[in-house]
């Protein structure tokens, strides 16, 4: 395997981890936006006000992405699988 084959298989993997966790991070930004400000508006500071509705939202946006992200997997797995033979 030449040196520009692996940082290829490495760039590749780096992109693939960035676009599957890139949901449930915008899902977190999101809702953590929207609660600090119903908060700041309220004037309610309780730590599990925020924690708890980010959990929830994350998890709805990680179960239906579910299909997405296996798929996206799925490809990858085969691509590097594929390409394993013209690179040794």
């Amino acid at each position: 395997m030449t040196t520009d084959a692996a940082i290829e298989l490495v760039r590749q993997a780096v992109v693939m981890a960035f676009m599957l966790s890139l949901p449930v991070l915008a899902a977190a930004l999101a809702m953590g936006l929207l609660i600090s400000i119903g908060q700041a508006v309220t004037q309610l500071q309780d730590q599990t006000l925020s924690f708890v509705p980010k959990m929830i939202a994350m998890t709805l946006v990680l179960l239906y992405t579910l299909p997405w992200t296996l798929h996206l997997l799925m490809e990858y797995a085969t691509d590097v699988f594929h390409a394993i033979p013209t690179h040794l």
